[in-house]
């Protein structure tokens, strides 16, 4: 058994991705070529936005966002220390600060009234209010700016009152969607919850290529412009004409071919996605474990399925039992943002972030694809309950 099986996905539609790299192959344009403006046109269509931008990675697209809205050195980022850490590595890359927030214990995500709590720390200078980075400690005040908010697992974050905390702060917000493609919140699509929204398409999310790849979303002219010229080194009427320093960040078109074919059978396999979400769901309510949750108004597009074990060692006893079966699993994430070294300077410390500290002790994932079958999760489902 596989955690994400791309084969099966790739068998179903192999001809139409050889036809549409055929057309790439024959015509050549192999930077920026039709496909990427056709990928582009069609995403931003399904995501109810006015203009999609596609990029070399996830972790562009959060890089290109941050420049488009002029993020500076001294800013303050809030974001959530539960996350992969390119979410909070591209604060630090353009020199602007993470600021951590804890999760919500139900949905993995930014907890809101904890967001405010950071904010009001910031401009006051003031540690007790909420925990904040070393740099802020001192003298040395740093300017709220921003938050990034990710849509863990595939469920939305509270945008709802993230936004009302940005409005009433003047911060901007991007929503880190790199997991939520073809979630949606209050009946609006993912990518399209925040000034500014970015996907991947690492091959292993709901809408995944064969390498790397990314796009960015947003409603605003100006930001778009800002990111195409970003995208491309800073470029302005011609690739010589250099109008700020951007990055080499472009989609490959090859890439963009394997992404149209692949986004024909998108929300049939969002469909499929909830179907064994749902079964799931049913056929663990009598375990043990804590199972995920959606709350009224949000639809997640079931990127995993993870759940919490009562503690480690009841997660490591269940992974170790699946592992004999060989069937996979997967800790998403095992170390919090603020405990990694890569982050050390910022002097946070063990216990500042406990629901964040507590899930990465007991959370794992399960099997979880559009081509699970009904036996695959019941065999799964019957060892764990087993144990």
């Amino acid at each position: 058994m596989k955690f994400i099986d791309l084969a099966i996905q790739q068998k179903r539609i192999r001809p139409q991705i050889e036809t549409r790299i055929n057309r790439v192959l024959d015509h050549g344009q192999y930077i920026m070529g039709p496909e990427v403006t056709d990928l582009e046109k069609r995403l931003a269509i399904y995501c109810d936005v006015k203009h999609a931008l596609a990029c070399g990675s996830g972790t562009d697209a959060l890089l290109l966002s941050l420049l488009a809205h002029d993020i500076h050195p001294g800013d303050a980022v809030f974001t959530t220390p539960f996350t992969f850490i390119a979410t909070a590595e591209v604060i630090q890359l353009i020199g602007a600060v993470p600021v951590f927030v804890d999760i919500e214990p139900d949905t993995y995500n930014i907890s809101p009234s904890k967001l405010e709590l950071a904010v009001i720390a910031i401009k006051k200078t003031d540690a007790s209010i909420y925990p904040l980075p070393k740099a802020n400690q001192g003298n040395v005040e740093l300017k709220p700016r921003a938050i990034i908010a990710v849509d863990l697992f595939g469920l939305p974050a509270d945008y709802g009152r993230i936004n009302a905390i940005a409005n009433k702060h003047g911060l901007v917000v991007i929503e880190d969607a790199a997991q939520s493609f073809g979630a949606r919140y209050g009946g609006k699509p993912a990518c399209g919850l925040a000034d500014t929204a970015c996907t991947s398409f690492f091959p292993a999310k709901p809408l995944g290529g064969y390498g790397d790849g990314g796009m960015c979303f947003t409603n605003s002219a100006t930001i778009a412009e800002k990111i195409q010229s970003l995208r491309v080194h800073g470029k302005g009427a011609n690739k010589y004409d250099n109008i700020r320093i951007g990055i080499n960040g472009r989609l490959d078109t090859l890439q963009a071919a394997i992404l149209l074919a692949k986004f024909d059978v998108f929300e049939d396999e969002v469909r499929l996605r909830r179907q064994i979400a749902d079964r799931y769901t049913q056929l663990l309510a009598e375990s043990d474990l804590v199972l995920p949750k959606e709350p009224k108004g949000l639809e997640s597009i079931w990127a995993q399925y993870s759940v919490l074990a009562e503690d480690q060692g009841r997660r490591r006893k269940i992974r170790d039992r699946l592992n004999e079966a060989a069937i996979p699993t997967a800790i998403y994430y095992s170390i919090p943002l603020h405990l990694q070294r890569a982050f050390a300077g910022l002097g946070y410390k063990e216990s500042l972030f406990p629901v964040s500290e507590d899930c990465s002790k007991r959370i794992f994932s399960l099997p979880m694809h559009p081509y699970l079958t009904i036996a695959q999760q019941e065999t799964i489902v019957k060892m764990i309950i087993d144990i």
